[in-house]
């Protein structure tokens, strides 16, 4: 069976615009150093699949993120396919703008946090002091025409301070939202986040100015909440979910958090619930196939198992 049979949900969007993090959220955890040529060609099979938003890269100093230490190289090689506000990549100072601007990017993100320890463990700096780092970024990435995204990490919960309340979480996003981002995309890094905790979430956040229209969902599979979360955030209004090919993904700095909600898992629950995605299952799958050969190991995603052959004895 390689499509599920169609029975329209009701309280779900006619359509979810998946935000693929695959080739930079999926791989910048990556122990061996992925080559630029196999990066490109990840890029380039997802939008074959049908995926119109990717986030290809970022320009953290190789130092921090050795991973992600090629990004002119990548971005160099995809031309126009890299670089239209459909192909974001992520900055976490002005000169990492520097960098996205001199290549002609017109999408960038901001990756904040919730916590002080993951801040500081992420950024080096408090939660104040993030906004600091971050405001003049977003100010003159908006000047120049440039769509921005606001990441907030840690939102439901952080694997040295425990809980996270919510409206610890809001007064962060209401922060970034308020310098003059156009998206926030609210992670639950760890994986740790369920369904009632994303309604309130979301609910303190539309009460603070800021609708699920603005939102995007990030979700981790460490507990196997990743995909009901995200069906929940859609009951709420929110439309637009970050996912990575294959189920990829982790972060270096949480060592607990393990991969993020696999988009083809996500493209089989929203197609058998009748919502479009404009994704090519087939395409997908063989994309993460593919790519697990890259990296030497099977895909974690259920979706891709389930509709891969095992090799032949």
């Amino acid at each position: 069976m390689r499509l599920p049979q169609v029975e329209a949900a009701t309280g779900l969007p006619p359509e979810v615009t998946i935000y693929e993090v695959g080739p930079r959220d999926g791989l910048q955890n990556e122990k061996a150093v992925v080559p630029a040529s196999v990066k490109v060609e990840f890029v380039r099979r997802l939008v074959a699949a049908g995926l119109s938003t990717i986030e290809t890269t970022s320009f953290v100093p190789a130092r921090w993120v050795p991973q992600m230490g090629d990004a002119e190289e990548v971005l160099e090689a995809l031309g126009a396919d890299g670089v239209g506000r459909a192909r974001p990549a992520l900055v976490p100072n002005l000169r990492g703008l520097e960098r996205a601007e001199a290549l002609g990017l017109q999408a960038v993100a901001v990756f904040g946090s919730a916590t002080e320890t993951f801040a500081q463990k992420n950024l080096n700096r408090s939660v104040g002091e993030q906004y600091a780092m971050f405001e003049p970024v977003v100010t003159r990435a908006k000047d120049a025409g440039r769509w921005v995204r606001a990441y907030v990490s840690m939102c439901f919960g952080d694997p040295w301070e425990g809980p996270v309340p919510v409206g610890q979480v809001v007064d962060v996003a209401e922060r970034l939202m308020g310098m003059g981002c156009d998206q926030l995309s609210i992670g639950d890094t760890i994986g740790v986040g369920t369904t009632g905790h994303v309604h309130r979430l979301l609910e303190a956040l539309d009460a603070r100015g800021i609708g699920p229209e603005r939102v995007a969902v990030h979700f981790h599979d460490t507990y196997g909440q990743a995909l009901a979360n995200t069906m929940a955030a859609l009951r709420d209004g929110v439309t637009v979910v970050d996912a990575a090919a294959g189920g990829l993904g982790g972060c270096p700095y949480a060592k607990s958090a393990t991969g993020n909600l696999a988009t083809e898992d996500l493209v089989w629950a929203l197609t058998g619930a009748g919502v479009r995605t404009g994704v090519d299952l087939d395409a997908l799958v063989a994309t993460s196939v593919w790519m697990a050969q890259q990296l030497g190991r099977p895909s974690p995603s259920n979706v891709v198992r389930a509709l891969t052959p095992p090799p032949t004895p």
